[in-house]
């Protein structure tokens, strides 16, 4: 962990001058706000968004304990499961589903500094929408511009976790089982693949749900500062 918060202190960093750009986008604004406070504020939104949310995947447990971005069987493998519990091997169907899990945890904390990449290319035009965009417009663009470095990330990542783990083994034997039963057709989905992109799909769907709290619920806004900039975008369209 302390290896996710040294980039977390390098994301914020070097965030600084790209939301100076939406600080004198709105001086004096009228609401009482400085240049000065919108830029310390929405620094402070992205702190409380990465830290809270995104290294929270990173640890044990982050995404296995997490029911909004638990990893499940992939479809082609979902039957897998009910035939394996159906006789009696509920033990091994919990351990397959565990370390699918475990190597997103492993991987998630990639995502950090790629996230600084991003929001140093932030234009003017895109800061001012996403300020004042949607509830998850800081959210799309994230995903708009990381998605695919992500991707080349986490996966060999999560390929690597899959065998340190055991998880080639777990699945061959899960896979050999179902596959030698009578009643079923054979699969072999691509594991790492899959973990990939459903470990993308809950970094993404965590930071989703802190920026819609911070935009949408005053209470969530746990600072005075907080309070005062995103009163700015609360307000009707300018």
């Amino acid at each position: 962990m302390k290896k996710v918060s040294a980039l977390i202190a390098i994301f914020l960093f070097t965030s600084c001058a790209k939301l100076q750009q939406i600080a004198t986008q709105f001086p004096n604004s009228g609401y009482g706000v400085s240049e000065s406070e919108i830029n310390s504020g929405l620094k402070q939104a992205l702190e409380f968004g990465i830290e809270k949310e995104v290294t929270k995947l990173a640890e044990e447990n982050g995404y296995f304990a997490n029911e909004l971005v638990r990893i499940g069987l992939p479809p082609e493998l979902q039957k897998v499961d009910k035939t394996l519990r159906d006789v009696g091997l509920d033990a091994l169907a919990d351990e397959g589903l565990k370390v699918l899990n475990r190597a997103a945890e492993d991987a998630v904390s990639e995502a950090i500094p790629v996230f600084a990449s991003a929001v140093q290319e932030i234009t003017f035009t895109d800061a001012r929408n996403i300020l004042l965009g949607n509830e998850t417009a800081a959210t799309s663009y994230l995903n708009s511009k990381t998605e695919q470095e992500l991707y080349n990330r986490f996966n060999p990542i999560i390929s690597s976790s899959l065998d340190k783990v055991g998880a080639t083994k777990v699945w061959s034997n899960i896979i050999q089982k179902y596959n030698s039963l009578p009643i079923t057709s054979s699969v072999n989905p691509d594991l790492p693949d899959y973990v990939t992109n459903e470990a993308l799909n809950g970094v993404y769907l965590m930071i989703a749900k802190e920026e819609k709290e911070i935009r949408n619920n005053i209470s969530a806004r746990t600072t005075s500062l907080l309070q005062r900039v995103f009163a700015i975008q609360d307000q009707p369209s300018r």
